[in-house]
């Protein structure tokens, strides 16, 4: 990569169809909406190019609509828009809890929710063009933060080859609640579980989700859980705000008669994609809701994690994290905070 950064062309599509051509004609275009992480990228860190900028954010992909009990959401609605909406505010409470403990009042504003799917990781060999082993920047490079100091970085789906984690808030709660991530291509429309939408990074750690060149992620897809359910996005960072998840859990559930009868979930900050943690959700339902149930929930969850010097604290910290999320969506705890970190600064 040069070390100087080159101006790309600029284009403002008319419609969702030009900005797909736009795109996919040239193999250097990217697409571009609130921008708060692919022009950090491009323009401070250096450490991705593009030759074509295609502007999306006049395009009619914003706002939310409900419909047989799923909330449809453009993605190019921002975060505190989502954070605001009714339909979220009462059904879906781990979502909007998870975009007000993201980012800055400024910075949801601006970011979309399309934008926040493709946040790309905050590891900080990635994003130091200097470093020169890192298998996202430079296949087949190695990875600095296996053999460097690393604290932020993923212990489930990680591996020799990467362990950086993925970043966003959003991605937690949307996978633990099956939401689908609609796109529009070359070639046609399709529908992607967003348990499947990010990829883990294996021996191929730079392809990072199952996207082809010149699809759009034009909505979002969030079913909306049944009556009964209670939901909470617990996020364990080292301040009280603008900062990334050491750990994340969200969690929903159903308790009947004293026995779970639905288990949603999922966690961030642990892992390199937004981590759904079936193997719980299996311990959980139709266990009795107890602590005992959630202690042996939490093993499962973090079952086999690949840990280096720096990281091997966050499997403890996550299985305490797990057992409190739960233990407030049971009413048998109380309501959940954001908590410092161990050794955080004060």
């Amino acid at each position: 990569m040069s070390s100087t950064v080159s101006a790309p062309a600029y284009l403002r599509p008319a419609d969702v169809d030009e900005a797909v051509a736009l795109v996919a004609a040239d193999p250097g275009a990217a697409y571009l909406a609130g921008g708060t992480t692919h022009l950090d990228l491009l323009l401070k860190d250096a450490v991705i190019e593009s030759t074509r900028l295609v502007d999306i954010g006049r395009l009619p992909l914003r706002g939310t609509a409900v419909r047989d009990g799923v909330l449809r959401v453009g993605a190019l609605t921002t975060m505190a828009e989502l954070a605001a909406d009714p339909v979220v505010e009462r059904h879906l409470p781990m979502v909007r809890e998870s975009l007000l403990a993201g980012a800055s009042p400024q910075l949801r504003n601006m970011a979309t929710v399309g934008g926040n799917l493709l946040q790309r990781t905050r590891c900080r060999y990635f994003r130091d063009r200097d470093v020169p082993a890192c298998n996202k920047r430079r296949p087949g490079s190695g990875c600095a933060a296996v053999h460097g100091p690393a604290r932020m970085h993923a212990v489930l789906g990680a591996g020799p080859d990467c362990i950086a984690a993925h970043a966003s808030d959003l991605c937690v709660p949307l996978a633990a609640l099956d939401a689908v991530v609609r796109l529009r291509g070359p070639a046609g429309t399709r529908g992607v579980p967003l348990t499947e939408f990010h990829l883990r990074p294996g021996d191929r750690p730079d392809i990072e989700n199952v996207l082809a060149h010149g699809e759009l992620i034009t909505h979002v897809d969030v079913p909306l859980p049944p009556d009964g359910v209670r939901s909470h996005y617990l996020k364990v960072r080292d301040r009280a705000s603008y900062e990334f998840a050491v750990v994340s859990v969200a969690a929903a559930l159903a308790v009947e008669d004293g026995r779970i009868a639905a288990a949603r979930l999922a966690l961030g900050g642990v892992g390199t994609v937004p981590w759904r943690a079936w193997e719980a959700e299996r311990v959980l339902l139709g266990a009795p809701a107890g602590t005992g149930t959630f202690e042996a929930a939490a093993g499962a969850a973090l079952r086999d994690p690949f840990t280096v010097p720096g990281t091997e604290f966050k499997v403890d910290l996550a299985a305490r994290a797990i057992v409190q999320a739960l233990g407030a969506v049971s009413a048998l705890g109380t309501s959940a905070t954001d908590r410092p970190a161990p050794g955080a600064p004060s």
